[in-house]
């Protein structure tokens, strides 16, 4: 089976920063992939760049058989987005709107769902997080965690192939952290495809079927979450051992 993702010899640079040098890696179907590395490594420039955040200044891209180059155009990247989910570290909620609004609105303006076909999936996908019962609360009436998790049932409910996750639990405390992770754990379980920048070890090496440690805009080192105990390389012996 070809991969979901694969980048080849991908380049990103801001100004004279080269923020990426030759990145390449796969995704396979169904797997999860975290990707580990120090501030400044270029894991979240990866992740954007698979999401079309980031145009790339060299090598390729494909996700879900998008085609990503230097000249991607506008509708390319919509077609791209109604297949690819992100979440970020910041909710970005919208606080006037209830939980389930939220949920609702893209799959009624993108998807051109019905309200009541919108509806009832915003209530399938906040079952699936667990918060099938704040369907009506605001935004300001949930803790940090129950927001992250609304913003990936968000996602969800565009029914993307892909999931993208960028450190969604480093503003949380470790018991929210937990209740988000195990979350994305049984999205794993469900057969969802996805890759996450994240500084939790122990989930990287428990949930990931792949780790891929970046070090300098480049991969340094991959393979399984045995990696983590074994590291081939002195970078990410040291990165493993300060416990990042």
């Amino acid at each position: 089976m070809s991969p979901i993702v694969k980048l080849n010899k991908v380049s990103k640079s801001f100004g004279s920063l080269n923020v990426l040098q030759g990145v390449s890696f796969d995704v396979a179907q169904g797997s999860v992939v975290a990707i580990i590395g120090r501030s400044g490594s270029g894991k979240s420039t990866a992740l954007r760049c698979m999401n079309g955040l980031e145009k790339i200044n060299g090598g390729e891209i494909t996700v879900c058989n998008h085609h990503l180059h230097q000249n991607v155009t506008k509708a390319q990247l919509r077609a791209l987005h109604l297949d690819v989910g992100i979440v970020f570290q910041s909710y970005n909620l919208f606080p006037h709107l209830t939980v389930g609004q939220n949920i609702m609105l893209a799959p009624k303006w993108v998807r051109k769902q019905s309200k009541a076909e919108a509806k009832d999936l915003a209530a399938e996908v906040l079952g699936k997080v667990g918060l099938a019962e704040k369907f009506d609360a605001y935004p300001e009436q949930l803790s940090g965690g129950q927001q992250q998790r609304v913003a990936i049932a968000r996602s969800l409910a565009m029914q993307p192939k892909l999931m993208l996750f960028d450190e969604v639990t480093s503003a949380l405390d470790p018991e929210l952290t937990g209740e988000v992770l195990k979350v994305m754990e049984n999205l794993a379980k469900d057969g969802m495809t996805m890759v996450l920048v994240t500084h939790e070890m122990a989930f990287a090496k428990g949930v990931g079927d792949k780790v891929i440690f970046m070090h300098q805009g480049k991969v340094w080192e991959e393979g399984d979450g045995e990696i983590l105990s074994a590291p081939q390389t002195p970078e990410l012996r040291q990165f493993v051992g300060n416990g990042l």
